[in-house]
């Protein structure tokens, strides 16, 4: 027997999918971003790095020396970055929450009645918000005060490692683009491979990143190309300046 959950009816009559609702979705698409951010920040910085050293010089070792080490130091700063920063949110959640819970037992009726108005506030009306705010709260206050007033889940809060292992694991695949693609090719073509290798990645990370944010994919992969490939040019001809300086 179908259910609302399963499928709803459009004014024409016909059925489709209901779209899913899950509690962790939010969770899902923080470090889903974030692996994506890692993958675009792996591409763009290690190209850079790589296309730099290239200008300085033709010697394969010193090119594949840099774009490990910028690799391996760039995945750990990001994943610690990402552990920090979503500590931090975390630890700020557990805080209003534990402030909730306090609120609830010092003054439950006060904390009702400002339940009652949050929804009165959407558009319910004032019976309807007193109920909704009752049952709510008889049902489980803590999540329901923690949906309404501050956003979260109590059950689901953001993973900090979940966010630091996509960071680092995105950012070296990311990076491995450009490493490999100018590592193998002869010495002639390197930099060109590079380039056409980055630009094919800085594509997907953009149609990828504008996809998870709802947003335009077109302007989402121009920014990435224009960013990438402007970063490229610049660290190859510091490069070429210095290597002639050097040389």
């Amino acid at each position: 027997m179908s259910t609302e959950r399963d499928a709803a009816v459009t004014p024409e009559g016909a059925t489709h999918e209901g779209e899913p609702h899950h509690n962790g979705l939010a969770n899902r698409l923080n470090w889903l971003r974030a692996g994506v951010l890692g993958a675009n920040d792996g591409i763009i910085s290690t190209a850079g790095l790589v296309v730099g050293v290239a200008g300085a010089t033709a010697d394969r070792t010193a090119i594949l020396a840099a774009g490990v080490a910028g690799l391996v130091a760039g995945a750990l700063s990001m994943a610690g970055g990402e552990y920090v920063s979503v500590s931090t949110q975390r630890d700020t959640e557990r805080a209003a929450l534990r402030l909730e819970e306090r609120e609830l037992r010092e003054m439950p009726e006060a904390e009702e009645r400002e339940l009652a108005e949050i929804y009165e506030e959407k558009g319910l009306s004032p019976e309807l918000a007193a109920r909704v705010a009752r049952e709510l709260t008889e049902k489980d206050a803590l999540h329901a005060h923690a949906d309404a007033e501050l956003g979260i889940d109590p059950d689901n809060l953001t993973s900090p490692w979940q966010a630091a292992w996509a960071s680092f694991v995105s950012f070296a695949v990311g990076a491995l683009i450009p490493l490999v693609a100018i590592a193998l090719p002869p010495v002639d073509v390197r930099v060109w491979a590079c380039i056409v290798a980055v630009v094919v990645g800085l594509v997907l990370t953009g149609a990828i990143s504008a996809r998870l944010g709802n947003a335009s994919a077109r302007r989402a992969v121009v920014r990435n190309v224009v960013v990438g490939t402007l970063a490229m040019v610049v660290t190859y001809f510091v490069g070429v300046l210095f290597g002639v300086t050097v040389g």
